[in-house]
């Protein structure tokens, strides 16, 4: 995430994850190399830290959805889920991955790594690629309403649904951008200086939904507001948030790790790692 994300103060009880941090309108991340050919991205010819080994790793403990159980290994859960599928890409079968526990800011500081990759809901910034390597995005983060239990639009799965519906967002965010430009809503969006703000308007009974990003809506629903649900996803809007791969600063990996990401993402093997576990197991469905 830009700032340091939430995921780290995250209380363990009853605990969904979160890392994330502001919601607002980030540059497009410049496109990581891709590997230059087959037999260059070869599992021979990688350099990884223990040969025919693809060592990966993440924080303790994993949240879900992005893990289940805390127990990376199992392949369960979209983060744990797409690390294998980049494995395999790889030429890497499920005995040859290796994980390790590395704290979220221990990986994002610069210095030797080690692991091959960490995959750990990192935003790409500017300000990181000073230091560590990414590859081409993995996720790019929805922006999602949540409402109370009691909210006449739980349960909807429209966008249609929620045109007559007062719904706010923090100032200058991608969530009041996705409120205006897909909800086109017949009730003027309410707008709050803060994500705390907007918090309380929608426990006071002043908003029918709070648009945020989903990982924030993971994070609310989870931890903060005991009888808030997630109502669904919004189509893609605007410039959003990406999650990439971390790697050392100049990794040989680098080039072939990105561009079995962007395989994935042209077969479209990511799309479907994502509603399969963001979408359906963890209860984010898509509003159509």
């Amino acid at each position: 995430m830009v700032s340091t994300p939430r995921i780290r103060t995250l209380v363990t009880a009853g605990a969904v994850l979160l890392a994330v941090a502001a919601c607002a309108p980030q540059d497009e991340p410049a496109p990581q190399p891709s590997a230059t050919g087959a037999t260059d991205c070869a599992k021979e010819n990688l350099r990884t830290q223990t040969p025919g080994k693809l060592t990966i790793a993440t924080d303790e403990p994993a949240y879900q959805p992005w893990f289940v159980d805390n127990k990376p290994d199992n392949g369960e859960g979209f983060e744990s889920a797409v690390a294998y599928a980049v494995a395999e890409k790889l030429g890497y079968a499920r005995d040859d991955v290796v994980w390790t526990r590395v704290k979220f800011d221990s990986a994002i500081a610069p210095g030797p790594k080690t692991f091959d990759f960490d995959i750990n809901q990192f935003s790409i910034t500017e300000e990181r690629k000073q230091a560590v390597d990414f590859t081409a995005p993995y996720y790019l983060v929805r922006q999602t309403v949540i409402a109370l239990k009691s909210s006449k639009i739980a349960g909807k799965t429209t966008l249609a649904d929620l045109k007559g519906a007062k719904l706010g967002a923090q100032v200058g965010t991608t969530s009041y951008q996705a409120i205006v430009d897909l909800v086109q809503p017949t009730v003027e969006p309410q707008v709050y200086n803060s994500n705390d703000d907007a918090k309380k308007a929608l426990q006071n009974g002043q908003l029918d939904g709070l648009v945020v990003d989903l990982p924030t809506a993971f994070y609310i629903t989870a931890a903060e507001i005991d009888d808030a649900v997630i109502v669904g996803q919004f189509p893609q809007v605007g410039t959003p948030e990406a999650f990439g791969l971390l790697l050392d600063k100049g990794s040989p990996l680098t080039g072939c790790v990105s561009g079995a990401v962007e395989q994935l993402a042209a077969d479209g093997v990511l799309r479907q790692l994502e509603q399969q576990w963001l979408a359906q197991v963890a209860g984010a469905p898509e509003l159509t």
